[in-house]
């Protein structure tokens, strides 16, 4: 019997038990998920495809601070709903789960129970902090999920660049670019109507 390990984005799992306990790559379901490790890691399955984290760094969790802080403000004020922070499971489709995005704003009138482990459902928002090892799943793998699945607005935030991308789902179920917001350009939302973030004070 061998040890699995599954290389990723230059993270390196090595999983408990032998190689025939665990499925290969496009083979992942939710079942498999709850047999995995509770090691700090963030753990996501897309199309069959297991998908994992390492803990985020001080850049990223800065700026997934800020903008949880903005939105909880704006949304709080307003009663339009909740804003949620990973980690926290998300169910898009039967092939899509789980997901955990950095943030999520859930409208009032999809409000799940109090006592849910999960969200099983479309968030209205969803933002992805961009780390250097999640580029191509946040800019390509989830953006297509988002796409098909009907999130209405999509955020992706780089600390990299200081910058924030809003992407909106047009009629015809495609994102489109909303806007690209550098330094003091004010983001706004089709969503969160009337919100307001000066994008500088997102980032370190």
């Amino acid at each position: 019997m061998t040890t699995p390990t599954l290389i990723q984005d230059d993270i390196r799992l090595t999983l408990p038990g032998d190689s025939d306990s665990w499925p290969l790559q496009g083979a992942w379901r939710y079942a498999d998920y709850e047999r995995l490790p509770n090691d700090g890691r963030r753990y996501e399955i897309i199309e069959g495809v297991l998908f994992v984290a390492n803990a985020p760094s001080y850049e990223h969790q800065f700026t997934s601070g800020e903008i949880s802080f903005h939105l909880q403000v704006f949304v709080k004020q307003n009663n339009l709903g909740v804003v949620v922070s990973a980690p926290f499971e998300v169910h898009l489709a039967a092939s899509i789960r789980p997901v955990q995005p950095d943030i999520l704003f859930i409208h009032r009138e999809q409000l799940p129970n109090a006592s849910i482990q999960f969200f099983d459902g479309v968030p209205n928002l969803i933002v992805e902090v961009i780390s250097p090892s999640s580029i191509r799943r946040d800019r390509n793998v989830k953006f297509d999920q988002y796409e098909q699945a009907g999130v209405a607005e999509y955020w992706l935030a780089d600390p990299k660049t200081r910058s924030v991308e809003v992407y909106t789902l047009s009629a015809g179920g495609e994102y489109a670019l909303l806007g690209q917001y550098t330094e003091d350009e004010e983001i706004t939302s089709n969503v969160l109507e009337g919100l307001t973030i000066v994008t500088s004070q997102l980032f370190v």
